[in-house]
């Protein structure tokens, strides 16, 4: 196995800082839920299963980017859109230490996703890219150049001869 670029094993750092603060926000609903301090006690403990499944998935993410599994790639990419789009939720609402983590884990999670290393190990491109073509030949002297057909036009032909 490869060992996975620098900005990948970031990106795999990244999403278990993120999976650390849902297991602490799960363990504070669940928390609450136990003391009755929750809205209503059944979504107290439908919030803390939620919260449980959501650890275990992006920790999975988090374990298929360090092995740099191509398949984690779209929900690396989905968990920093949607925790970006939640850290603004929360600054908005003036939660401003929630709010400012999530969003500087996901910019970090998004400029160590999208690198070209981290890219290149995720989608599996490691061929060289192409060369360029070799310079055209001169005609020998005396001789006009070799025209090339246009672009998806093919060179006209003469038409065949009948034998007689």
């Amino acid at each position: 196995m490869p060992h996975s670029p620098p900005t990948l094993r970031a990106a795999a750092a990244v999403e278990a800082a993120e999976a650390v603060l849902v297991l602490v926000a799960t363990v504070l609903a669940g928390v609450d839920a136990a003391t009755g301090q929750s809205y209503q006690v059944s979504s107290g403990i439908a919030l803390t299963v939620i919260g449980v499944a959501a650890v275990a998935a992006l920790s999975l993410v988090a374990a298929g980017l360090a092995r740099a599994r191509r398949w984690s790639r779209t929900p690396a990419l989905l968990t920093q859109l949607f925790g970006g789009i939640v850290g603004i939720y929360l600054l908005q609402g003036h939660r401003f230490d929630w709010g400012a983590v999530l969003v500087v884990l996901a910019v970090l999670g998004f400029a160590a996703l999208l690198s070209a290393p981290s890219v290149r190990a995720l989608t599996g491109s490691r061929q060289a890219p192409p060369e360029r073509e070799p310079p055209a030949s001169k005609p020998p002297a005396g001789q006009p150049p070799a025209r090339k057909p246009a672009a998806g036009k093919t060179p006209a032909r003469k038409p065949p001869t009948r034998r007689r």
